[in-house]
């Protein structure tokens, strides 16, 4: 990890496109809120992932995540840099998920192999080998080369589509969408073994089969940013923007007919809806912040936006450890620390679910408080 030295009270360039850290810190923050409930068994269902086909809003972070990444490598000039830069950092991001995924005991039997970051880092090299690949010769020419990457995901979504309702494999008949006897699933436990798989169920929701169709959804974000860096003006690039996002909302709801929005599966419905979802939202961000330079509220966001990895890391950490340390709870027997916390100062304040929300919220303000520090001193912790 990088950090840049702390040497500016206001630390964000101006070249920057602020409603980008806008939209990544409140993508992050909505992570970190439905990552860390009070008490799992008290949840809003809108806070809860869709147990299969179908979506609820926190099926929406992770790929609009992946989205973000996608428009930051083309506003990046890291992007066309040494090789040896972008292995370094797709190998850091992909090394932290493998590391917090065994933290704290590291058991090599069951250790979870896929992940968050996992995919995250899989997905940047394959897409910065992409970005490279389709490059145009000669003068830059990002239509042309928006155009190459859009024929790209289209491959990857179609082809995906096409594997997963029609190839044949052993056991199971094609068209088979059930968790553990989809074509995503047989792989991931031929390649991975079902005992690295997540909580060693058939089926991983970060599985490797999957990640093909989720590094379309990096391209989508990377098509945006050669949008919002176009010569045209900006409340323009809102408006197309914005309209691209409810062509693809639509598309994605169309192909949910036939093959359902599934984020588990990563399906090739639930790229075209979520990419149109993250389009949208970004050019409401994109519009409020750069155009009417509406930026009183966009602070915290900024926070949390431009340290997202490490605010995803601490987030995951300091959820272990207070998960595995006991301590004695008001029955005289041990409990963990979390709950000891939950219970004695989160329960009594509000009925079950608004006390589990509002533990999520507290958890969330304990980490902005410091990432604020570190913004204050200017350092950024980056792959």
């Amino acid at each position: 990890m990088s950090t840049t030295p702390a040497t500016a009270r206001a630390p964000i360039p101006s070249t920057r496109l602020v409603s980008l850290d806008v939209f990544r810190g409140a993508t992050m923050a909505a992570m970190v809120i439905v990552n860390n409930p009070g008490d799992w068994g008290n949840v809003y269902a809108p806070l809860l992932h869709a147990e299969w086909h179908g979506w609820t809003p926190t099926d929406l972070i992770f790929p609009f995540f992946l989205f973000i990444v996608g428009v930051a490598m083309t506003l990046s000039r890291a992007t066309l840099g040494p090789w040896g830069r972008i292995l370094r950092r797709a190998a850091t991001i992909a090394g932290l998920g493998v590391l917090l995924a065994g933290f704290p005991y590291f058991p090599l039997a069951t250790w979870r192999i896929p992940g968050v970051l996992v995919r995250i880092g899989i997905g940047y090299l394959a897409a910065t080998a992409l970005f490279r690949w389709t490059l145009p010769s000669g003068t830059r020419d990002d239509r042309r080369h928006a155009v190459r990457l859009a024929w790209v995901a289209a491959v990857l979504v179609l082809g995906y589509w096409a594997a997963m309702v029609l190839a044949p494999y052993p056991g199971h008949v094609p068209g088979d969408l059930s968790q553990e006897g989809n074509l995503a699933a047989f792989i991931d436990r031929a390649v991975i073994g079902q005992a690295h798989m997540y909580r060693q169920r058939g089926w991983d929701p970060e599985g490797l089969a999957s990640t093909l169709p989720s590094i379309a959804t990096i391209l989508a974000g990377v098509i945006t940013g050669f949008w919002l860096r176009a010569g045209v003006e900006a409340r323009a690039k809102a408006a197309v923007l914005a309209a691209a996002g409810l062509a693809l909302l639509a598309l994605g709801l169309l192909w949910d007919l036939v093959f359902p929005i599934n984020k588990n599966l990563w399906t090739s419905s639930f790229v075209a809806f979520t990419g149109g979802a993250a389009a949208f939202s970004l050019a409401v961000c994109y519009y409020l912040v750069d155009v009417l330079g509406w930026r009183w509220w966009t602070r915290p966001f900024v926070i949390l936006g431009v340290n997202a990895i490490t605010l995803y890391v601490l987030a995951g950490l300091s959820a272990r450890l207070l998960g595995v340390i006991k301590v004695t709870g008001p029955e005289g027997t041990p409990v963990s620390l979390q709950r000891f916390i939950y219970t004695s100062w989160f329960a009594p304040l509000a009925d079950p679910k608004n006390a589990s929300l509002l533990y999520a919220c507290a958890y969330l303000g304990v980490l902005f408080v410091i990432l604020y520090g570190m913004y204050r001193k200017g350092i950024y912790l980056r792959a």
